[in-house]
């Protein structure tokens, strides 16, 4: 190598941290601005930029509003992870509260909130006190706001300071935002706590109806989600309330027109005049048709909502079907709601619309909606009497199109019209018995078998068509052979002749010794017995008079119902489930001191959720190990831990399946007393290692928990973790250092710090983006 290749190992660069603390450090204000925006720039992509925080903290002491802004980004950033150095700015942050101008009070207490460090808390107290009864209404409403976000960190701090009092106050101020912020704010603190704190009188009724003219889209859709909880004194009040809420219902954002159709229906469980009442159904259903002509997702959440609402009141679309039938270019979830709507409003008044509409769905290529269609108009038949025989009709035209799966779901449904009619259509059988030879699928097969069975009496060659049946008998899947077995039994009680008898030999054979299906194996049994011991008893079992069934498929108990079109507009009346069964609720944790620390393995303050709830019992020997990546993300260690700071709910969390029960503070190591890990790998395909995995939330930063267990009576080493790329652009933040274990250990726990690579979420969430 020549001596002049060695320019190439020296360079003059400092390498971008140093020259970003160098513009930092400037003396000129535009240079000082566009550093920062560098540093904001390179935090956003994922960059540690926490040494910087000392120089980017000296940039507050600016006027430029746009430079100030972009400071308090990254200090709420940045403040968690250097609790001691986002002291510096406490001084900054009190003066800036008490600035000439507005927005900057307003910016300076709404940063304050965002950091949750308790040493920050402390001083927010003063400057959020005289923000609340400030002479600018947008300080106003900015503060109330912060006080939600205190209780969450310190729910002690705010009831003892007087914010909630402060907070009420506001309501009856004359600024309707103001107003809008007051009751948001009482709302999320009500959700967090255990006690009463939001309860609405006729004098604050009175108050919040004035603001809900004045204030944004957002700020009614607080209001009138508050109003939805009260309960009126009598039928007098509620037709007052519902009187002034009725022309949010002309409002053009979807939110705003839901929430006022949720609080009106809320109401009109009081009132008692049924002019009202009808007079309400027809002011609602414009609103309700307008939102199916919006694009297909709010489409979608629309008739979600309407699922419950004709549940509860179907006359207020009763005369508006003609908007649920399926366009061409619908998405397939669309059309599959308005299919369950069209099944909820069809009557006898409209049925032969309804019918035609269904019959021209069923010729369609997508091959589920074909089959819902098809199931549809069994479900029109068995809902109403009288259309029973044109929807057989259908059916039966259906049938001579000769398309395979339409055949089956056909058959599948006249066997539900057969159970809801007995004795009444009795005359199509000898048609279905056609299409016997095309029947591939388990429960069409199922429901022809149960056909044949039930009225063998009338078929003249039922045990021919049974015994094409019983040659494949031991192939064929449960839900058939119990069919069978069933059919079988009943074609023998009722023709007692040689072939039936030979054939029930032959099935109760195959079903007790040559079988290992315990249900159908205990049923042939009982069938045995009791044809061995009474042949009269076993009439009285087997042919017993059915109960009529009746089309609840669909309908949700009162109860849940109920529950459901209390929280329409929300989640929970899309899933059609309540929001306890999917959201995690984070109870406030209790306050300590700077000295406390959390006990080894007990983590409390935190809600776990019911479907995560760990079985009770003594678990085996664990050993944990936390692997720390990157020194940056590594908390130092210190003789005493700051006092934590409650988690708080986060949604995207939520969305991509982070268990928020997890949330543990980034200091302290997780343990496997918590629920258990979903199991990716189960010992049996594993060869006796056990793989069960998730992805928690520690402190802001997500882990990926692995758990290893052995089953086996052998030794495991030689673990390699690869993770593949994936949706969310997560890897591990370092290479992960697996220790050996005893062979008497039999678990193994570790934690894996991830990093997002920046890749933006391009498809649902799914655990088979990684592999062990």
């Amino acid at each position: 190598m020549s001596g002049h290749d060695s320019k190439y190992f020296s360079t003059t660069k400092k390498g971008e941290i140093p020259e970003l603390k160098e513009e930092l450090n400037s003396q000129y204000k535009d240079k000082r601005k566009d550093a920062v925006k560098k540093v904001i720039a390179a935090m956003t992509v994922g960059k540690d930029v926490s040494s910087l925080f000392t120089d980017v903290v000296n940039c507050m002491q600016t006027e430029n509003l746009e430079l100030k802004k972009l400071v308090y980004l990254y200090l709420i950033n940045y403040a968690k992870s250097q609790p001691d150095l986002a002291i510096l700015a406490v001084n900054t942050f009190v003066k800036d509260s008490q600035d000439p101008n507005p927005l900057i009070r307003a910016l300076a207490v709404r940063t304050m909130g965002c950091i949750r460090v308790d040493k920050i808390t402390e001083y927010l107290c003063d400057p959020l006190q005289r923000c609340l009864k400030d002479d600018d209404p947008y300080v106003r409403k900015t503060a109330a706001i912060c006080v939600a976000k205190l209780y969450d960190i310190n729910a002690e701090l705010v009831e003892d300071r007087g914010f909630l009092e402060s907070l009420k106050d506001l309501i009856s101020d004359n600024n309707p935002m103001v107003v809008a912020n007051a009751v948001a704010a009482l709302a999320e603190i009500q959700e967090n706590s255990t006690r009463p704190i939001f309860e609405i009188t006729s004098h604050t009724l009175s108050k919040l109806l004035t603001a809900l003219n004045e204030c944004t889209e957002w700020g009614q859709v607080f209001i009138l989600d508050a109003l939805s909880r009260y309960k009126a004194a009598d039928a007098r009040e509620a037709e007052n309330i519902v009187e002034r809420v009725t022309p949010r219902l002309q409002h053009a954002n979807c939110a705003v027109v839901l929430s006022a159709v949720k609080m009106i229906l809320q109401q009109m469980e009081l009132i008692t005049s049924t002019d009202v009442v009808r007079n309400l159904c027809k002011k609602m259903a414009p609103p309700l048709v307008t939102l199916l002509s919006a694009e297909p997702e709010i489409q979608y959440v629309a008739l979600r909502n309407i699922n419950l609402i004709v549940q509860r009141r179907p006359t207020i679309l009763a005369h508006e079907i003609k908007v649920f039938f399926c366009k061409y270019n619908d998405p397939i979830y669309v059309k599959m709601e308005k299919l369950e709507i069209m099944i909820k409003l069809a009557s006898d008044r409209n049925i032969d619309q309804v019918l035609l509409e269904f019959k021209e769905y069923a010729t369609e290529v997508d091959v589920d909606f074909v089959r819902k269609a098809v199931r549809a108009i069994g479900r029109c038949a068995i809902k109403l009497e009288r259309a029973a025989e044109r929807c057989i009709s259908v059916l039966l035209e259906l049938i001579k199109i000769k398309v395979n799966y339409v055949v089956q779901e056909a058959i599948i449904v006249i066997k539900d019209i057969f159970r809801r009619y007995p004795n009444t259509y009795e005359s199509i059988i000898a048609t279905l018995c056609e299409s016997l030879d095309t029947l591939d699928e388990p429960e069409a097969k199922a429901s022809m078998i149960w056909i044949i069975g039930e009225y063998a009496e009338r078929i003249d060659n039922a045990d021919e068509l049974l015994e094409s049946f019983l040659e494949s008998f031991p192939e064929e899947p449960p839900q058939v052979q119990l069919q069978l077995l069933t059919a079988t039994v009943k074609l023998f009680l009722k023709k007692p002749t040689e072939g039936p008898q030979q054939m029930i030999q032959v099935v109760l054979n195959n079903a007790t010794v040559e079988t290992d299906n315990p249900d159908l194996r205990d049923r042939a049994y009982i069938y045995w017995r009791l044809l061995s011991t009474d042949p009269e008893a076993a009439k009285d079992v087997v042919l017993a008079e059915k109960p009529v069934i009746s089309d609840d498929s669909n309908q949700l108990d009162p109860s849940l119902l109920d529950e459901l079109l209390a929280n329409i507009a929300t989640l929970s009346s899309v899933y059609h489930k309540p929001p306890d069964t999917f959201v995690t609720r984070v109870k406030p944790a209790t306050q300590r001191t700077e000295d406390d620390e959390y006990p080894d393995g007990n983590e409390t303050g935190y809600a776990e959720s019911p479907a995560n709830a760990a079985d009770g019992g003594a678990s085996p020997p664990t050993s944990s190990s936390s692997v720390p990546y990157g020194a940056a993300r590594q908390p130092a260690p210190a003789p005493a831990a700051p006092a934590p700071v409650a988690p708080v709910p986060d949604l995207l969390g939520d969305l991509i399946g982070l268990d928020n029960n997890a949330i543990v503070p980034a200091d302290q190591h997780a343990t496997s007393s918590g629920p258990p890990l979903p199991i990716l790998l189960p010992a049996s395909t594993g060869q006796g290692l056990q793989i069960s995995a998730q992805l928690a939330r520690q402190d802001g930063q997500i882990f990926y928990s692995l758990q290893f267990e052995n089953n086996s009576q052998i030794t495991l080493d030689g673990f390699m973790i690869q993770f593949n790329k994936n949706s969310f652009g997560l890897a591990a933040a370092g290479s992960l250092q697996v220790e050996r274990t005893s062979f008497l250990e039999v678990r193994s726990l570790f934690h894996i710090l991830l990093v997002s690579c920046g890749t933006k979420l391009s498809k649902p969430y799914s655990m088979k983006d990684y592999h062990c």
